[in-house]
C-alpha cells in the first residue's frame, strides 16, 4: 500500500476544492441553494448512477484508465473512490452556478432562440454520433448528449434552457480547469483511439459534451416543475 502523501491525494483534493466554495455559500440569502437540495440530490443520484455505469464500462474496455500516482488507492470495483466522488462534487458545484445565474442575473437568451439552439445542437450531436461510430468516447458522448437535447428542445420544449445555456458557458471555466489538471498530470489517461484526438490543451474536446450531460441531468430532475 502506498504511503499517504499529497501526490496520492491530488484527485481527492480537486474534488474537495470543487465543492467547498458552493457548499459554503449554499445558505446565501438570495440564492438559497439549500432549498433546492431535495431535488438536487435526487438528480445527482440518478445522474451519478448513470455515469458510474458508463465509467465502469469504459474503464473495463480501455477507453480510459486511472493513474495510481494521484489516487488514495481505495477502489470500488474498477473505479477509484475519487472518481465516484467526482459525480457528487462536480454536479453540485455546477448546478450551484446555474442557481446563482438565475438569482443574480435577469438577462438570458429568449425562449425561442434557446429552444432552436437546443434543437440544432441536439441534432448536430446525433449526426456526430453517426459519423463517429467506432470511437466509443465520441460516439456515446454525442449520442447521450444529443438525445438529451432533442428531448428538451423538441419534446419537452423546456422554458429554462436560456438560463441553462448561460450557466453551461460559465461552468465550463471551472470544469475545464479541473479537467485540465486531471488530464495534464495525468490522473485520467484517455485512449485516443476511442476519441477524435482533438484537444483543448490536454482535454479531449468530447469533455465539453460530457460536462453538458453531467450538468443538464441534475437540473432536469431539480426543475421538474417546468
Amino acid at each position: 500500500m502506498h504511503a499517504f502523501n499529497m501526490g496520492h491525494s491530488t484527485y481527492l483534493m480537486l474534488n474537495l476544492l470543487s465543492i467547498a466554495f458552493p457548499l459554503l455559500l449554499s445558505f446565501d440569502r438570495k440564492v438559497a441553494f439549500y432549498k433546492s437540495w431535495a431535488g438536487l440530490f435526487k438528480g445527482i443520484l440518478i445522474t451519478g448512477l448513470f455515469f458510474v455505469v458508463w465509467d465502469v464500462a469504459f474503464t473495463h474496455f480501455g477507453v480510459w484508465s486511472f493513474n495510481p500516482t494521484y489516487l488514495l488507492g481505495i477502489w470500488a470495483g474498477n473505479l477509484p473512490l475519487e472518481e465516484v466522488l467526482f459525480f457528487v462534487c462536480v454536479p453540485y458545484a455546477s448546478v450551484f452556478i446555474y442557481r446563482c445565474y438565475e438569482a443574480y442575473f435577469t438577462w438570458k437568451p429568449g425562449v425561442h432562440f434557446s429552444l432552436r439552439l437546443t434543437q440544432v445542437l441536439g441534432l448536430g450531436l446525433l449526426l456526430l454520433a453517426i459519423f463517429s461510430y467506432g470511437k466509443a468516447y465520441t460516439f456515446y458522448n454525442a449520442l447521450f448528449g444529443g438525445l438529451f437535447l432533442v428531448y428538451h428542445g423538441f419534446i419537452k420544449k423546456t422554458q429554462w434552457m436560456g438560463t441553462f445555456w448561460m450557466a453551461y458557458l460559465i461552468h465550463l471555466i471551472p470544469f475545464l480547469l479541473v479537467n485540465g489538471v486531471l488530464t495534464a498530470l495525468p490522473v485520467v489517461v484517455y485512449n485516443d483511439a476511442e476519441n477524435l484526438g482533438m484537444r483543448l490543451g490536454t482535454i479531449p474536446i468530447e469533455d465539453t459534451v460530457y460536462a453538458l450531460t453531467l450538468l443538464l441531468g441534475p437540473i432536469t430532475v431539480m426543475e421538474k416543475r417546468n
